[in-house]
């Protein structure tokens, strides 16, 4: 099989698409022939090196961490799949390897793809709305009825932020460009601000929720928008905020962790039709490092880039 990889951290050059042998799963493990990988910051950050109190010192690595495939071998223990399963997800970060024709996952990082959702929307899915997921279920245990505002809400975490908190029953607001605000009205945000000419601090309305997904808040502002009793999720986490947090409860660093029951809520959303992102782009793995690269250099899409291995 082949995969990209790298093997020192670094900037998009040291990127490689070389050959490699997918190794057996292990306990609670699944091997995926890979369909989709769709491209997310993370990966970059992750070879950037930014990351390497998780991802460790080991190289070669691979690159990638969102999928959707097919099952091709089981580990010990699972007990949630079976050989020839269509399923979607990611890839633990110390492992990576979504971009490249087979992955190893944990059982609970997968979910059964919903038949009524394509390969390439399945693969989509995976870092955007576990992401999501942690934000306004996990720490904010959002309820119907809430005042939420997403900033950068037409990202593909704000997308996913938008969609899971209008699927609970709460009320959007949030933040975009100009040119991206008739795909938040269509995502049913219900006042959209103009990021480029609105002084957030300035905004008089306050909300139960306020979560920054284009990580371009300051803590002071997020939690300057806030109701008594509301949270200020904060997806740009570092040890100072992780420190505050201890003292300030409103303030909730996000880290994207999956599990089992949200990778079950992400595909029922999906299979509903109250979960989907757009794709952009599609290349074949042969192209991949020149968009990762790309995008990786400021490049803009209109929704996801995707990898072809087909």
């Amino acid at each position: 099989m082949k995969r990209i990889q790298y093997h020192q951290y670094g900037g998009p050059e040291v990127m490689r698409l070389e050959d490699f042998e997918l190794r057996t799963p292990g306990k609670s493990e699944v091997a995926v022939k890979v369909s989709f990988a769709a491209i997310n910051p993370i990966d970059w950050k992750i070879r950037a090196g930014h990351l390497k109190m998780v991802t460790g010192k080991k190289l070669p690595r691979a690159l990638g961490s969102d999928i959707s495939g097919i099952v091709i071998a089981i580990g010990p223990g699972v007990t949630r799949f079976k050989v020839g399963d269509a399923v979607f997800g990611s890839v633990q970060i110390k492992e990576g390897g979504a971009i490249g024709e087979g992955a190893i996952a944990l059982e609970t990082f997968l979910a059964k793809k919903p038949a009524s959702v394509s390969f390439e929307k399945a693969a989509c899915l995976g870092t955007p709305g576990i992401t999501a997921w942690n934000g306004l279920v996990g720490k904010a245990n959002l309820k119907a009825g809430a005042q939420v505002f997403i900033n950068g809400c037409t990202g593909a975490v704000g997308e996913s932020a938008v969609q899971i908190a209008r699927m609970l029953g709460a009320k959007v607001s949030g933040s975009c460009s100009l040119q991206q605000r008739q795909r938040a009205e269509e995502m049913g945000v219900s006042r959209i601000y103009d990021y480029r000419t609105t002084d957030l601090s300035q905004i008089s309305d306050r909300f139960d929720v306020v979560y920054d997904t284009a990580a371009t808040m300051t803590v002071a502002v997020g939690l300057g928008l806030l109701r008594k009793g509301g949270v200020y999720l904060d997806i740009n986490p570092t040890p100072g905020k992780f420190i505050r947090a201890m003292f300030d409860r409103r303030l909730k660093p996000i880290v994207c962790t999956a599990r089992a029951d949200i990778m079950e809520g992400l595909a029922h959303a999906a299979a509903d039709g109250k979960l989907r992102l757009p794709v952009a782009e599609i290349v074949p793995l042969e192209d991949a490092i020149a968009l990762v690269a790309a995008l990786e250099q400021g490049r803009k899409l209109n929704g996801k880039a995707l990898v072809s291995m087909s």
